[in-house]
């Protein structure tokens, strides 16, 4: 997983991890596009699941920087941060925009990405 994600704990609720989020993303330059609440959506159709939400942020001058690159990125994007209810705490995931150079190796995307990672890392752990 830690390839794939990079994940903190906060002793907040999803609630006020969501809220520490919507405040800090613009403070870092980046754009809430979407949120999926994805326990309500799934509670619509009958499932139980905790509390599961999943940001879609994007950084509009890194997304062009990325697409000039690469077109292919988009399939990536925007980035993801996911949070999820585990017990008494808030389990915080940024899908880390570095494994991005890796499934597209020809893209020259590796020091980008790796800067976008760093900002992202940086943004969740102010959370």
């Amino acid at each position: 997983m830690s390839e794939l994600g990079y994940s903190i704990e906060s002793d907040k609720s999803i609630d006020d991890a969501s809220i520490s989020l919507a405040k800090i993303t613009p403070e870092f330059n980046f754009r809430i596009l979407a949120i999926h609440n994805v326990k309500e959506t799934l509670a619509e159709k009958g499932f139980e699941i905790k509390p599961l939400k999943i940001y879609e942020v994007c950084n509009a001058g890194f997304a062009h920087k990325a697409l000039g690159k690469d077109i292919n990125v988009a399939m990536f994007m925007p980035c993801k941060i996911i949070l999820r209810q585990e017990e008494n705490k808030t389990i915080i995931t940024l899908v880390r925009p570095s494994m991005i150079s890796k499934m597209l190796p020809d893209s020259g995307l590796e020091e980008l990405a790796g800067n976008v990672e760093e900002q992202l890392k940086e943004l969740i752990e102010n959370i």
